[in-house]
């Protein structure tokens, strides 16, 4: 199993990026797949997930309204794309195969593989 994330970087408040996670070594499709962040000196925070077909998205209170998850099957990519962003949306973000933790917290057990994770920075 592998899970490589791309498209991080740096980026004023109120703009975009769009984050992607390539997966191999396993059917993607059949799996839920979560976006999951952690900024300097704080503990992990789960952000998003999306269900096997993408029919269903879940959102943390803190980003609802100005992300998206999405994911291509066909590509075997999971997708975030984020808009107006905050200087506390700064962290290295990751992609991990499972779904939406209980609560909308984060949970390690709920995640068996991770990437290598992306760094977004958002500064003036």
């Amino acid at each position: 199993v592998q899970l490589v994330e791309s498209g991080g970087g740096m980026v004023q408040p109120g703009g975009s990026l769009r984050l992607s996670c390539a997966a191999s070594g396993f059917t993607f499709s059949s799996y839920d797949m979560s976006w999951v962040r952690q900024a300097p000196g704080k503990g992990p925070e789960w952000v998003s997930a999306i269900n096997t077909g993408g029919g269903s998205t879940y959102y943390a209170d803190s980003v609802k309204g100005r992300f998206t998850i999405s994911r291509d099957n066909a590509k075997n990519t999971l997708y975030l794309q984020m808009n107006s962003l905050k200087p506390e949306d700064a962290a290295q973000y990751y992609c991990a195969r499972g779904g939406v933790p209980s609560y909308g917290l984060f949970a390690p057990s709920q995640y068996d593989y991770w990437g290598q994770g992306t760094q977004v920075t958002v500064s003036s």
